[in-house]
């Protein structure tokens, strides 16, 4: 049931976030680029409620020396499911939308040698930037899906969900294995190549097409 004190999704109205799902090394060049493997199964973390903005504005802390951005196609779910069969998958969507995961690179560096979790490197505050969402039913084929991301006037990022390892309805599939999946969460669902580094008064543009959504984030030092 929803709570007035969790974010309504813009675009969707009366749907409040509850969870935010991630998907990593989710496209063959980024694992590439980042010198990982690419995954046989789904590679998964969680962003907090705390990290989720749709102001447009990432603050990065002082103690972060080398904060990267990641653009991404970003799922809300809209009806609630268990051990969903693919085939049903995108059925329980209520629409798409973009987001930039930020992630403290130096910080996951270190928790990646530690083999402890990634949280501290992707879970802090404005960390989740998320633009509006459109009704999945204006988008015909989520695996045809072009996303683009400008730095500062400079094309940085292209993405085509057509060459995602695992599709958004395998991914919905696969996670509701391990919980239920509730109206409101949300799902990164992975990077193309291209990511990069982040300062302060940098200006992010990314769009999505079909749909037309756009999300623009500006980065702000906090001293």
């Amino acid at each position: 049931m929803a709570t007035s004190s969790l974010p309504e999704l813009p675009g969707l109205p009366g749907l409040q976030t509850r969870n935010i799902y991630c998907i990593g090394r989710n496209y063959d060049a980024h694992a590439r680029e980042l010198n990982n493997p690419v995954p046989d199964r789904p590679v998964l973390f969680i962003k907090p409620l705390a990290s989720l903005s749709f102001d447009g504005v990432i603050l990065l802390p002082p103690f972060i020396s080398e904060p990267h951005y990641e653009t991404e196609l970003v799922v809300a779910i809209g009806k609630k499911g268990k051990n969903i069969k693919e085939e049903e998958a995108l059925n329980h969507v209520a629409g798409y939308g973009l987001g930039i995961d930020v992630t403290a690179r130096d910080i996951q560096h270190e928790l990646k040698k530690a083999s402890h979790p990634w949280f501290l490197a992707k879970g802090l505050d404005t960390f989740a930037q998320v633009s509006s969402f459109i009704a999945a039913d204006a988008v015909d084929d989520p695996q045809n899906i072009i996303f683009t991301m400008n730095l500062n006037g400079k094309r940085k990022q292209t993405g085509n969900t057509s060459k995602m390892v695992f599709s958004v309805k395998e991914q919905i599939a696969w996670l509701s294995r391990f919980v239920t999946l509730q109206p409101g969460d949300l799902l990164f669902t992975g990077t193309p190549e291209g990511v990069g580094s982040l300062k302060g008064g940098d200006i992010l543009q990314a769009e999505m097409t079909p749909g037309e959504v756009t999300l623009e984030v500006r980065v702000k030092n906090i001293i």
